[in-house]
Formats: structure tokens, sequence, C-alpha cells
């Protein structure tokens, strides 16, 4: 056999309601393909009743005879699943607005081979970070938006997602509102971080708003994009501590390298198939 193939490895993705024999069903799909489970993470939510599962697997087998053996586990069990190629590079695109600092770690991180993500473009509603993207050698699109321009903007954005095959979109303080229509197209595919421990200080200015609250903690959210602005499922979450004697400005100074270590941790998850929805909540194998 070709050694390439033997050690060719995928990872299955999935979601169902709970009943039993799951676990069964599907490892003897897999054994019927010729598969070696290299790892597997399962949960079922007591909450909602439904399943999710994780598994990793090498083969000889090509991709369409793994996915044939899988279908009708799948169809029996009203799956909602995934079959990837590990290593397989997730083509993403990142917007941006007037700060750099989550931008560059994307970046930076991607160049070096930690995340397992491909940036054929960047899009912001300002032309400050031009001059970062040429750095990195990535197209640079500046798409201006006001309250006029708001639905050409986002179909220029719809056109440029089309274009280059984007899987995942990224909102590295990009600070624009999407449509509830755009949203609602992008629902499991995009990532915002948002600079506050969420659920609390939504909306703008939240560092200030810890501020004024004495907090003595602050931290930066990494969550999925819904209508809803910053209640989208969470996929990670850090914080630092603070005291009295910090300014409103020194705490958005200590929260950049928060921010950008969240979101890239996020994006990570999600570029290895490690995040699951599960409602407004999301079950993360990590």
């Amino acid at each position: 056999m070709n050694e390439q193939l033997l050690n060719q490895a995928y990872v299955v993705t999935l979601s169902c309601p709970d009943r039993p024999g799951i676990v069964h069903a599907v490892a003897g799909a897999l054994l019927v393909a010729g598969c070696n489970i290299t790892d597997s993470q399962q949960y079922g939510s007591p909450s909602t009743g439904n399943f999710f599962m994780r598994v990793e697997v090498t083969t000889a087998a090509p991709k369409s005879e793994l996915r044939a053996a899988l279908e009708p586990v799948a169809e029996a069990f009203s799956m909602q699943w995934s079959l990837d190629t590990v290593g397989d590079k997730v083509r993403t695109l990142v917007m941006c607005s007037t700060s750099a600092h989550c931008l560059n770690d994307l970046l930076f991180q991607q160049r070096s081979g930690t995340l397992p993500i491909e940036i054929p473009a960047i899009v912001s509603n300002h032309q400050d970070l031009a001059g970062l993207a040429e750095f990195y050698g990535i197209p640079f699109h500046y798409i201006p938006v006001t309250r006029d321009t708001k639905v050409q903007a986002e179909d220029k954005l719809r056109a440029l997602i089309a274009e280059h095959d984007i899987q995942l979109t990224v909102l590295a303080r990009y600070m624009q509102i999407l449509s509830d229509e755009l949203c609602t197209d992008l629902t499991g595919k995009a990532i915002n971080i948002h600079h506050s421990f969420l659920p609390s200080f939504k909306g703008a200015r939240p560092y200030h708003q810890a501020h004024a609250r004495g907090v003595k903690l602050i931290g930066a959210t990494a969550h999925y994009v819904t209508a809803a602005l910053d209640e989208g499922p969470i996929i990670e979450q850090e914080v630092i501590r603070v005291d009295h004697a910090r300014t409103a400005e020194q705490f958005v100074q200590m929260g950049r390298d928060v921010e950008g270590r969240t979101l890239v941790q996020a994006v990570q998850w999600h570029a290895e198939h490690r995040v699951l929805l599960d409602g407004n909540r999301t079950v993360v194998f990590n």
C-alpha cells in the first residue's frame, strides 16, 4: 500500500440527538473503511439532549470510501456531520478597522505555521492597516462603510467571500456591525473578538464601562457572530487582574495581549474542527 495513504489522517465531527448505539455505529463504520482511531472525544449534553463527537483516524482508504461508510450511520441517527482532512488549511478572510494587534497576531501565527489557516484577503473599513497587510504579502481590500453604503459594502464582502472560497471570516477588532442577513449567512463561520469578559460590558467602549464599575478583572471573549450583538456562542475567554490604580486607558493597553491570544486560540480550535454548536453554546474538544 502507498505509505502516504496509510498515514492519511481525517477528522470526523458530528452532532445528533443522544441515544444508545451512536459510538458503536460510528466505530463500526470506521472499521469497515479500514480506519485506525487515533483520538476520540464525545459529550452528551444533559440540558439539550444532544450528542457530540470528534474522531481522528488514519486510513489507506480514499476519502470517498470513508464518506460512503459513514453516510448510512449519519442518516440513521439524524446527524449533522463533517469529514475533513487533517492539516488542510481553512481559507480565512480577516476583517479589521484601525487596531492592529489582533490582525498582527493572526498574521504572525499563520506565517509561523501555528494556525492551520490560509488568509487570501484582508478587508477593512479604514486604510490604516494596509501597510501591515503589505508586509505579510496579503491583498488588502478597503471597503468603506457608511449608513448609506452599508448594503453595497456587504455586497462587496460577499463577492470576496465567494471569489476566494472563504470558509471562515474573522472580525479582528472590526468596528462595524454586520447586518442580520449577513450574520445569518455566516452562522458558525464567523468569529468575533470582543474586548470584555462577556456577558459583562457588551457594546461600545467596554474597558471604560469596566473601569467605571471598578472591576478587578478584565478580559476578552471570542465568539461566533450572530445577529444579536455580542450574544453569539462563546468559543474562548481569558481574563487578567487589574486594580483601582489603573486608568481606563491602561485597561485598554493591558487588554490587547489578551484579545490577541484569545482570538488566535478560538481560530485555531475552529480550524482544527474542535468546536461544535449546541444552540447558543459551544462544545469545544481541546
